[in-house]
């Protein structure tokens, strides 16, 4: 089972930047494009950005021309630089594989996705 564990959130005022990171504890681009999701209070969960092994990158159009994906293979590493910062971009963001990775729960007997503990991004305006 892969561990991510996601980094780089932060407060920012509107127009700032952060750089958020994704450590994998093994490699990650093997078979599925790896992205970054964020969740708002009150929303539904959203896939903003992936990359996939071989570099393509594709953007939420809400975020497109202000964020960026990229990827370290050799250090198992997703990040994601976030600029121009809005107060609509709050929310805990999530590193993942695209589809997310799964794991049985022996508890339930289901299979669920599995999250990391995600990394807050506040914006104020």
């Amino acid at each position: 089972q892969v561990q991510l564990v996601e980094s780089g959130g932060g407060l920012v005022q509107a127009g700032g930047s952060l750089r958020l990171s994704c450590a994998a504890s093994r490699s990650i681009f093997s078979i599925n494009a790896m992205g970054w999701y964020r969740q708002a209070p009150g929303k539904q969960r959203e896939l903003v950005a992936t990359i996939t092994s071989g570099g393509s990158t594709h953007y939420a159009d809400s975020v497109k021309g202000r964020f960026t994906i990229s990827g370290d293979n050799a250090k198992n590493t997703v990040y994601l630089q976030m600029n121009s910062l809005k107060p609509e971009d709050t929310a805990l963001y999530y590193c993942n594989s695209d589809p997310p990775y799964k794991y049985y729960d022996p508890r339930s007997d289901r299979v669920r996705d599995y999250w990391g503990q995600g990394t807050q991004v506040t914006v104020s305006s």
